[in-house]
């Protein structure tokens, strides 16, 4: 089986509810597995300030503040407008926006895309993988920084479909 079928399967997977797969070939055998979830939802709150109050001379202690939340926690992923399309990463790897450090990036924001049309590189586990386009339109904004790790899922480009 080549490369670009192996590819090929793993699009098709993502984007189906099968969780595994499991194809021989004689002596070639590859198992592709993938974690079914519920998609996440995103609520969003207008921000609300409140007046200060002036505290009285004679008002008792100050009650005790809740506890500060943990530093752990991420901030949510970006939301995107309804008339945009998120590319999100097929898989967990390095997110790197041209072929090598010395040549130019596959895209910027404002170009105009077309479907199948390469985007970025993720590597993982050595392997370089091009992800291209599903759709064509315009990029509006490049989410993911240039070499970090992305995790499967993950916001990485945003596109105006035209």
């Amino acid at each position: 089986m080549e490369y670009k079928q192996i590819q090929e399967l793993i699009k098709t997977i993502n984007k189906s509810n099968i969780s595994e797969l499991s194809i021989e070939e004689g002596e070639f055998k590859i198992v592709i597995k993938q974690e079914l979830a519920a998609p996440a939802q995103y609520v969003s709150m207008p921000q609300v300030s409140m007046p200060m109050q002036q505290q009285a001379p004679q008002q008792a202690a100050p009650a005790p503040q809740p506890a500060a939340a943990p530093a752990t926690e991420k901030p949510a992923a970006p939301v995107a407008a309804s008339n945009t399309t998120t590319i999100k990463s097929p898989m967990i790897g390095t997110f790197y926006r041209s072929p090598s450090p010395d040549k130019p990036v596959f895209v910027n924001v404002g170009d105009e895309i077309k479907a199948g049309q390469v985007l970025c590189i993720i590597e993982a586990m050595k392997l370089f993988n091009e992800i291209e386009s599903e759709v064509s339109g315009r990029l509006v904004k490049v989410v993911a920084d240039d070499s970090s790790p992305v995790e499967y899922d993950q916001p990485l480009f945003i596109i105006e479909p035209m």
